[in-house]
This record gives C-alpha cells, structure tokens and sequence, in this order.
C-alpha cells in the first residue's frame, strides 16, 4: 500500500466525489446503465490498461472488466457490486390527480414528503426517456386528514395509500398528467445526493445500496494497476443488475463468466445502532469499526481466511458477520448460476438502510478496498490456482483440541509476550 492506513484518514476529496457521482446516476433496476456506462466506463477507461477489456451483456445493462480476456483457463477472481437501485413505479393516475405509486423495498412511512425524480419513456418515442423533477411522496396530505390512530403511532401508512404530488392544479387534472406522457411503470428515485456528514468521516443520503458496492469496485482496480497489476491472476470486476428483486443480474454474469473466486461487495448493517433490536442480539457490527466479512451460507471459508490474512497484515480493521442459508447479496450469484466458485460478501455498516438518509463511514468503505486489493495482489504473487482452493479446505476431523491447562498456558504466554 502506498499510504500508511489510509482507511484511518478522511477520504480524500476527489475520491468522495466520485463516490457521490456514482451512488447519484439514475439506474433503477432494469435501467442501470447510467451508472455502469454513464460514470464507471469513464473512470474505467482513465485509468485501466489497453489490453482490458469491458464486457456488456444482451439482457441487462451489467457489466465485466477484465484484465486478461480471453484467458478462460486462467485462475479467476470476480468481484461484483450491484448498480440497481430500488425503485418506486407509477401504478395509476388518479381523476384528482395523484399518481399512485408502489413503494418496492421502501417502507410507506419513510417516503412521506421527500422530493422525487420520474423517469418517463417519452410516448412518441419509445425507447427514449425524459425526467420530470419538483414532486414529492405524499399518502394522507395534511395530518387533519390523517386517521386518529396514525396521529397516535397506533397505525401506519399503507402502501396503496401512496401517491405522487406534481401540484397539478386547475381542470381536468389527470388528463394534464397523462399529456405529460406519464403511464404505469414509470420509474421514480428519490433525490438527495450524499454530502458529508456531521460527526467525522461520515456521510449521508440516499442509495449507498448498492453504489457503494461499485465504487468500491472501481477503486479496488485502480489500486491494482497502480500496484502493477496481476501476472498470473484474471480479476473480472463487475457491476451487476436486477440485484434488489433477486439477485437475478449477478447469477447472469457468473454464469457467463465462471469465476474460480466471486466476492459481492454489498452494504451491511449498524447493528449496534439500530433501534430496538437488542433483544435480537445481532451480532455487534458498527460504523467506523471497519469493513465486514459474511461467515456461514454458502460462504467459503479458506477464502475468508485469505482475506482475514491479507487485512491482518496491512493492519485493517475487520468485523465478522454471521448469516444462515443465504447470504442475502450477490455472494451468491455463483451457486444459484450453478457454477463452482469459492465466495463470500464483503461489506460495510451503514444505518437507515433503504431510506433516503442511509448513512455510512468513509473508514469502513476504505478499509475495504485497500483488504481487497490486498487479497488480490497477495493471491497473485502467491500463484492461486484452483488446485489450491480444492486441496485446502478447512479439516475439523484434523483440529487442535484446547484443554483448561492448556488455554491457561496460552493466556500465561500472551501475558509474557505484552509485557
């Protein structure tokens, strides 16, 4: 690494920057091509060597940088963000003038008044889009108008009461919308670009899920060619589709590609924060306690490893996280693609995920990149091949058995170490 601990410094402007721009290109899910060609092309092409080569797909607007195309037989590590974002869609327009909307992943209560932009395919044009920005996210209009029981906390907002608020006054209201051109399935996002936050080092607004993700995988492959890149290691970094409805866009990529390593790079939660869930006794994730690395699911465990090892050794700071059956990001894009790949999701703590106000540390996102750019360039001067990853996996049948005594030992040995 070329800067001592970066992770523990304030992100550098230019770098904030370009994570800004690429969490605010407009790609809802289907339509993310804003953010992989629009802001990650660019970015790509500024830095990436000429025999790269960018992949792009039939079906969905992902896609794949490699860095040795071509080369199917050699050893492969993908790494995948997501670009879609969630999404809330036009479902009617209404003779009073409101246009219902779904709230998707949302939920109900938190879009209440929050300035939106609608994307709109112009109707005498099929194919090209127009914006149209100014509305806001209403369900109930003033609170005089609200049930007694929402005025309490008694009841909440349901989803089919939300519409969108264009203002439209005068005659014939709907009639002056469907002129707009709007129809059901329009795509609307919310529109609150990060700014920096209060307290050190934090930031703040709305779609870290998942252009985080991509930005940590843009940065993770520029520090890689600054490093010199890799002799004997394919790395495919890759920005995926249609992740927020199923995971449908990275189990496309994994399949066409058949990465021997895939590492999703999703955001993560703020357990310790987050409100009334101690009785749940999550495990403790926190912002600014650095990166987060999934353990169980379909998770591969000597990958884990090499990546604990590669952080241990550059100093950063890492939080495990625990998961069940399923992983819940694109780590698990290689399995559901039927492909055999090593995998596991890394990630970040953030808080109010799904809000227009997530929140998240620029320490964490660093430590990050510079813990996998670390692994990368260890597994390549370390020559992996996917013999290695078939002859090592973990044997419990072959473990070291702690007694009492011995743990004593251990403690008694560490004490003399400190001192």
């Amino acid at each position: 690494m070329t800067n001592a601990k970066p992770w523990v410094n304030s992100m550098p402007s230019d770098q904030f920057e370009l994570m800004r721009d690429i969490l605010a290109a407009p790609s809802p899910i289907g339509l993310e091509s804003a953010m992989t060609l629009g802001v990650l092309k660019p970015h790509f092409e500024s830095f990436m060597p000429d025999s790269w080569e960018m992949r792009q797909f039939v079906g969905n607007a992902g896609v794949v940088w490699d860095s040795h195309p071509g080369e199917e037989d050699r050893f492969s590590i993908m790494l995948v963000g997501h670009a879609d974002k969630i999404r809330m869609q036009v479902r009617k327009i209404g003779a009073d003038g409101k246009i219902f909307i779904n709230s998707d992943s949302f939920l109900p209560c938190t879009l209440i008044g929050h300035e939106v932009t609608v994307f709109s395919e112009d109707p005498d044009v099929p194919g090209k889009y127009r914006s149209l920005s100014g509305g806001t996210i209403e369900a109930m209009g003033a609170i005089h108008f609200s049930d007694p029981a929402q005025r309490t906390g008694d009841k909440g907002i349901r989803p089919n009461s939300l519409y969108l608020d264009l203002q439209i006054h005068g005659e014939n209201k709907a009639d002056q919308i469907k002129r707009l051109g709007l129809k059901p399935g329009d795509s609307i996002l919310l529109d609150r670009p990060i700014k920096r936050g209060f307290s050190p080092d934090t930031f703040y607004g709305a779609y870290l899920d998942n252009g985080l993700g991509c930005f940590v995988t843009a940065e993770v492959a520029r520090l890689v060619v600054e490093a010199g890149g890799t002799d004997h290691v394919r790395v495919l970094y890759a920005i995926a589709s249609h992740e927020e409805i199923g995971r449908f866009g990275s189990r496309v990529l994994a399949g066409e590609m058949a990465p021997d390593v895939l590492i999703a790079i999703d955001v993560n939660h703020d357990y310790v924060a987050a409100p009334g869930i101690g009785d749940r006794n999550m495990q403790p994730l926190e912002m600014g306690k650095g990166f987060t690395l999934t353990t169980g699911a379909i998770v591969s465990e000597q990958l884990n490893a090499r990546i604990k090892r590669a952080a241990t050794t550059e100093d950063i700071p890492v939080q495990i996280d625990v998961s069940g059956r399923d992983t819940g990001t694109d780590g698990m894009a290689a399995v559901l693609a039927s492909v055999d790949s090593a995998a596991t999701s890394v990630g970040f703590p953030t808080r109010n995920m799904h809000t227009i106000s997530e929140s998240g540390h620029t320490g964490d996102v660093l430590a990050a990149i510079h813990a996998l750019t670390a692994t990368i360039l260890a597994m390549d001067k370390d020559k992996v091949t996917a013999e290695t990853f078939q002859n090592s996996h973990p044997r419990l049948d072959q473990v070291t058995a702690i007694t009492h005594q011995g743990f004593a030992k251990l403690e008694k040995n560490k004490g003399e170490d400190k001192a």
